[in-house]
């Protein structure tokens, strides 16, 4: 189903709303023993209930947990709700909040009583990817400062639509890219703009890690206490199967972007930003599922080359391998003719000069989450403004595109199209409709 036959259904959104009810009926309160991860000055006594930000999470299996458990252990932020349309996560994340901020957290399944919550200050959204756009406008709407989980979209026209309606709602829209808030990933792309390893020309990024066949599984029937149909949502309708939903969802097609979406978001951000580009002119791609023999769509041997006027950005990922470029795992290479930088979680160091220059590593989730929180309060543009998040985003699509189209492409940065390829057009979603002119229900 598309978009806007899918918010018309009123009788999902009584249903949806009903089951909500019921789920948030069933939570009890309860004390924890401390404040976790304080990255302020300010104690949870000082803090009054007219200071403190007040937040809902979307998605709280996995990344969604952490994040709003990480969130509530500020003491200027409550987690006043929940949302997950499987009920079965919900204790976990609420015991984690309420030990983070001493008070749990009602839970409730239709992301839309978030919206309505006049109280809310601002959304964490962690769900697939096929649901971070939509989401993302729709609470821009609603008056909600959003933290989006990477990538930002699905879609490379998604990503226009959200930095659209954050900038008409004049919304903070943090990305989940919070490598941009390590000091030592900063100072990294420092040393290299300035021209310290000479004339840098090229940047190579990667993922290199060993993951599982996920086999082959047959559809069965709805799991209890699952809202299949809100968990579709924009997407096309299809029997359940577990192998399409927790996690495994990142390797379809309709819900998720692949490794490309996954993690090669944040090392491409990282090349990017050092290199000092936006969207390429030209794209290739080559690769396939080499490894695994299961339901997985997304290839999981994938390089993708990005061609700027006098740059090039280079992807690699291999699935099935523990064998890292450079020594690292996963990380980010800027080679000049003067020296060459490898920056990754652990830190950066400067290979090929006398003095081997180095860094260790910094803090980047919590420094990230206190971001929002500050901004929030202050209407400043986040580390990783969703503009930022869009545009890393969109490189992982493009590299998608290009590898399912099968060709080079050409892209035009200005128009946001390819250049003669009607198929990667419509791959690059330019028929999504413009979200967040849609009224809310």
């Amino acid at each position: 189903m598309d978009v806007e036959e899918f918010l018309k259904r009123d009788v999902n959104r009584r249903q949806f709303l009903d089951r909500s009810a019921r789920n948030a009926a069933g939570m009890a309160a309860g004390m924890a023993a401390g404040v976790v991860g304080l990255t302020s000055e300010m104690t949870q006594a000082e803090t009054s209930p007219n200071e403190r930000v007040v937040l809902a999470g979307i998605g709280v299996r996995g990344q969604g947990k952490f994040l709003t458990s990480s969130m509530a252990g500020f003491p200027d932020v409550r987690i006043k709700t929940i949302c997950d349309v499987d009920e079965s996560v919900a204790p976990a994340a609420v015991k984690s909040i309420d030990k983070g901020q001493g008070v749990a957290p009602q839970f409730v399944t239709d992301f839309r009583r978030v919206l309505d919550d006049p109280e809310i200050d601002g959304v964490v959204i962690a769900t697939p990817d096929h649901w971070h756009a939509l989401m993302a406008i729709m609470a821009c709407q609603a008056g909600k400062d959003v933290y989006v989980e990477k990538p930002v979209s699905h879609n490379l026209t998604e990503g226009l639509r959200i930095v659209e309606a954050a900038r008409k709602h004049q919304r903070v829209v943090q990305s989940g890219i919070h490598q941009r808030s390590g000091a030592h990933f900063q100072s990294a792309v420092d040393f290299v703009k300035s021209g310290k390893l000479g004339e840098v020309k090229l940047a190579k990024a990667w993922i290199i890690h060993r993951r599982k066949s996920i086999g082959k599984k047959k559809n069965t029937a709805v799991p209890a206490g699952v809202n299949y149909d809100l968990w579709l949502g924009p997407a096309a309708n299809r029997p359940f199967n577990p192998n399409r939903f927790h996690y495994n969802w990142h390797w379809f097609w309709d819900y998720g972007t692949g490794e490309m979406g996954n993690w090669g978001v944040h090392m491409l951000d990282i090349a990017r930003w050092g290199l000092d580009v936006d969207l390429p002119e030209r794209i290739s791609a080559s690769g396939g599922k080499y490894f695994f023999d299961d339901d997985q769509e997304t290839p999981d041997t994938q390089m993708v080359q990005y061609n700027y006027p006098g740059k090039t950005i280079v992807w690699e990922h291999r699935l099935w391998s523990t064998h890292g470029m450079e020594g690292r795992n996963a990380a980010a290479a800027f080679y000049g003719d003067k020296g060459t930088l490898i920056v990754d979680r652990g830190g950066w160091k400067v290979y090929d000069q006398k003095e081997a220059v180095t860094s260790g590593t910094s803090d980047q989730a919590t420094t990230h989450h206190r971001n929002f929180i500050d901004c929030i309060k202050t209407r400043n543009k986040p580390t990783s403004d969703i503009e930022i998040g869009h545009t890393s985003s969109a490189l992982c699509h493009l590299g998608n595109v290009a590898y399912r189209a099968g060709r080079e492409i050409q892209f035009d940065p200005t128009q946001n199209r390819v250049v003669g390829n009607e198929l990667a057009n419509s791959l690059l979603g330019r028929e999504y409709r413009k979200a967040w002119e849609l009224p809310l229900l």
